[in-house]
């Protein structure tokens, strides 16, 4: 994908989903059919807070390559105060100080670097809340 496109896709930049006008469920990242209604419905684009609880998480002791440096890191899924559940690194903590139900809110920072070129990923990830 081109580096530019990136930037067009609004999940991938800003913590927005969408809010179903028929069921007022909503969902991360957007979608075009209500999973729940289970038919096209119309959506209003609704900002999410960032804030949450993890859900669930892992320590990832044997990371993919480009990630070798970050070792050990916590992945988790966090629900988000609107309720939808989003993935993401945790950050700004040890790794064994991580708990379910541990307040976090999302953060925009750098994931990480490509190729020769150093073309720079963003995206978020989460930090506890104190």
């Amino acid at each position: 994908m081109v580096v530019r496109s990136w930037r067009h896709i609004k999940e991938r930049y800003n913590l927005v989903g969408v809010k179903c006008l028929n069921c007022n469920s909503i969902y991360f990242p957007t979608r075009e059919i209500c999973p729940k209604c289970r038919r096209k419905t119309k959506f209003e684009e609704i900002k999410l807070s960032g804030r949450g609880k993890i859900y669930s998480f892992s320590v990832v002791h044997v990371p993919p390559k480009e990630f070798e440096k970050l070792s050990p890191y916590v992945i988790a899924i966090v629900e988000l105060e609107e309720g939808v559940k989003v993935t993401g690194q945790v950050i700004d903590c040890k790794p064994e100080d991580v708990y379910i139900g541990m307040p976090v809110e999302a953060v925009f920072r750098r994931i990480k670097e490509d190729g020769e070129d150093g073309v720079i990923t963003y995206g978020f990830k989460f930090r506890p809340l104190n």
